[in-house]
């Protein structure tokens, strides 16, 4: 996780972003600070990276880089707003202990806001707003996986991580609308039925599948009450946490985090 020290909505690179909207430094940095609190409660052990002035996003350190086995695939931002993250995550991940892995020039990647572990047997890959469906294979040959490329037709759910979130056991929280006809097909291929768990437009407008787990524990910006009845009958505890300003920038929980495995 990153500390939100310099985070703004001074450009527009999503449907969410308005730079109209003023963020509130105290309340965003309370949010933050809960968020964490409440995944170290959890369990989790957090790394923190260091805030740098001139880079509002670098907060939303799930965009770094896809990691996994000690590799990281390391980003590379189509919006050149973001680019100046890319060797200030670089240096984050090799003081970690990571060896670093950069796509090629020119095909663009948005690290784990793009890319998803599925029941630790197959990669959810999107692609089309933020990532080139071409390093889908440089993704799933260098760390072993198959993957599942998932077009993004909607500029509203520009990460897949918008839009799905893998749980423990094979569950998928997930908003069919934000698919094509085709990549809805691949996931029910691929994700058995009683495991899905479909999302509204509006639960996905509130960010609920932009969730991070830790054991059985869900943490997300909102859970609608028909939601949380359904995750606890698949054994999960939801904890909705108040990331009202991070959402104004188009993140939230998962967004805030890159979970290093």
């Amino acid at each position: 996780m990153s500390p939100p020290d310099h985070f703004e909505v001074c450009y527009s690179i999503n449907p969410w972003m308005n730079t109209e909207v003023r963020v509130s430094p105290e309340k965003a940095s309370r949010q933050w600070l809960t968020l964490k609190q409440a995944l170290q409660d959890g369990g989790a052990a957090i790394e923190e990276v260091p805030p740098v002035p001139g880079l509002p996003d670098l907060v939303f350190t799930a965009n770094a880089a896809f990691v996994r086995d000690g590799r990281a695939l390391l980003a590379r931002f189509r919006n050149p707003e973001r680019q100046p993250e890319e060797d200030h995550d670089a240096r984050s991940l090799e003081r970690l202990g990571y060896e670093v892995l950069r796509p090629p020039a020119h095909t663009s990647f948005e690290g784990a806001g793009d890319a998803l572990v599925y029941d630790d047997r197959l990669i959810l890959a999107g692609y089309r707003q933020r990532t080139d469906v071409e390093a889908h294979g440089l993704l799933s040959s260098r760390f072993g996986l198959p993957l599942l490329s998932l077009e993004l037709p909607d500029p509203s759910f520009y990460h897949v991580d918008t839009c799905l979130c893998p749980l423990p056991g094979g569950h998928l929280l997930y908003y069919p609308g934000a698919f094509d006809d085709y990549g809805l097909r691949v996931l029910h291929a691929n994700v058995p039925e009683a495991k899905r768990l479909e999302v509204t437009r509006s639960e996905a407008a509130a960010f609920a599948c932009n969730a991070v787990w830790v054991g059985r524990r869900v943490y997300g910006n909102q859970f609608s009450s028909r939601l949380q009845a359904a995750l606890k009958h698949r054994g999960f505890e939801p904890v909705a946490l108040d990331l009202s300003e991070f959402i104004k920038a188009g993140g939230s929980a998962k967004c805030l985090t890159l979970r290093m495995e």
